[in-house]
Parts: C-alpha cells; sequence; structure tokens
C-alpha cells in the first residue's frame, strides 16, 4: 500500500517521525505492508494529480508553516477530489479545513493566521489558539457516530502539538460543505476532529494520532484509515 505524505521533512521531529511508525504499525495488524513517500510542498504546487496518482491514500503531515501553502492545499484538494482515503494531522487539520473553505465552501479567500498577511484579508478560518496545545494530552469526546465506531469508544485521550485551530465560528459554513465536527475538547468544546461526507475516508485531527500508536496498540485512527485505503 502506497502512502503519500504531504509536508517538508525536518529532522528529529517526532510528530513526523512517528507517521512511518504509525503506519507499520496499523499495516502489520491488517496484514499489509505498507511504503510512504514524502511529498515536499513546492513540489506539488503544480501537477499534483500526476505526483500522486500512483498513491492509495495520503497524508498531510505536521510541520507549518509549510514552504508552499499552495502545494499544501494542492495535495490535500487531489485526496478529496480522487476519493483518496486522507488523514490531516495538525497542520493537516488546519490546511484541510482551508482547502475545503476555499475551493468547497467557496470563500477562495479563506487564510491562516500562522501565515500572516501572506494569504491576503479575508476571513480568518485559522487562528492562534487562546492556549497553545502544544505537548499536552487531553481528552476528546467524540460526537459523531462514525468516529466512535472507529475508536469503539466514546472518548479518547490524545496528544497535541499546535498552536493554531478552528476559528469556530465558521463551524456552519464547513457544515454547510461536507466538513462535520466529529471530535471536540472535553473541557471547553473547542473542535478536534473533523469529518468530511461523504468521502470514503477524510479525517481531520488537531492532535497526532500518530505518536502514540504501539506495536500493540496501533492507534484505531491510523487503522481504519488503512483499512479504507485497502478497500478502495
Amino acid at each position: 500500500m502506497r502512502v503519500g505524505v504531504i509536508g517538508d521533512r525536518y529532522p528529529d521531529f517526532a510528530p513526523q517521525d512517528a507517521i512511518e511508525t504509525a503506519l507499520h504499525h496499523s499495516g502489520e495488524l491488517l496484514g499489509v505492508e505498507v511504503e510512504a513517500s514524502w511529498f515536499a510542498t513546492p513540489n506539488l504546487e503544480h501537477g499534483a494529480v500526476e505526483k500522486l496518482a500512483a498513491t492509495d491514500a495520503v497524508w498531510c503531515a505536521p510541520g507549518s508553516p509549510f514552504a508552499s501553502l499552495e502545494g499544501a492545499l494542492e495535495g490535500i484538494r487531489f485526496a478529496r477530489e480522487h476519493q483518496r482515503p486522507f488523514l490531516g494531522t495538525c497542520a493537516g487539520f488546519q490546511h484541510g479545513v482551508l482547502e475545503i473553505a476555499r475551493n468547497v465552501a467557496g470563500i477562495s479567500d479563506a487564510r491562516h493566521g500562522e501565515y500572516g498577511e501572506a494569504t491576503g484579508a479575508g476571513p480568518l478560518f485559522i487562528d492562534e489558539l487562546l492556549c497553545s496545545l502544544s505537548g499536552q494530552t487531553m481528552g476528546v469526546d467524540l460526537v459523531d457516530a462514525d468516529t466512535r465506531a472507529v475508536y469503539g469508544a466514546d472518548h479518547a485521550r490524545e496528544e497535541y502539538y499546535c498552536r493554531f485551530g478552528l476559528q469556530e465560528s465558521y463551524r456552519p459554513q464547513l457544515s454547510e460543505a461536507g466538513l462535520v465536527v466529529a471530535g471536540v475538547d472535553r473541557s471547553d468544546g473547542g473542535t478536534r476532529i473533523m469529518r468530511l461526507a461523504p468521502h470514503p475516508f477524510f479525517y481531520l485531527t488537531l492532535f497526532v494520532p500518530q505518536t502514540s500508536s504501539a506495536p500493540e496498540r496501533p492507534h484505531p485512527l491510523v487503522t481504519a484509515y488503512l483499512a479504507a485505503a485497502a478497500r478502495t
């Protein structure tokens, strides 16, 4: 199984290093061999369809701001439009929201606060959180039936590496575009998981499930992601 990872690789960055390890944990559970290939964001600015065509699934990694915002969005757009199972974690959540806001909800000037004025002066869909979540492990309430089925539970504890998240006032526009809230913070109700329906598998998590995967306990969301790829 070929997984294309969108992101600019940084050495010794745990949330990136854990991606391939988590994929192998889940692959062993499912009995499939997984090969991950990284695609730097500038390389996806042009020809993302051709470059990602051979992938069975796409993952957008942590590590923003990306060298190319547009390249990241083109890679996510490929996964969405070509029905590839997609998982966006941390920065992948943020850029997944932005791609759908721009290209599905029709808010072409939607922007991400981490890039400052480089993304223009449009509505700020992704903004700095009041309190950084980086380095914290926190409770998540799973508020979507499909997501509860993936976890086999109503609640989870997940690890975070991010400072930016969804500007909650834009939930209605994203919901109209098919992006539904699937998990919220147990303490303040902030959005932590979103799912695109009716895509075969398109999940955005503000946390990084890959860091809590273990050989004897692969993360259920990563396993469900690979299982979706095996079915398509």
